[in-house]
């Protein structure tokens, strides 16, 4: 199974540059975890400590927000998920 992850630009740094990243998993957790496996540095910028997704990480499965239960949501072959950033300032 081929899911296609694309990197948002500011993480990128933690790829080698790559902008999308083809890993294996049956949900974006386990798609997470391969991606992390991968390029361990991406972990800190993704999960806090205890595996839960940083509050400014937002996950879309084909362009459609995942939230809530994203880590759980399922993924089949040739999905992709797209990581962003919630980015506030005034």
């Amino acid at each position: 199974m081929s899911i296609k992850i694309n990197i948002h630009k500011t993480h990128r740094q933690f790829t080698n540059g790559l902008d999308i990243v083809e890993v294996d998993g049956n949900t974006v957790g386990a798609c997470l975890d391969n991606l992390v496996r991968q390029f361990p540095d991406m972990g800190k910028v993704l999960l806090n400590k205890k595996g839960k997704l940083l509050n400014v990480i937002e996950i879309y499965v084909n362009l459609k927000s995942a939230y809530p239960n994203e880590l759980a949501k399922q993924v089949k072959d040739g999905d992709n998920i797209h990581i962003t950033l919630m980015i506030a300032g005034g």
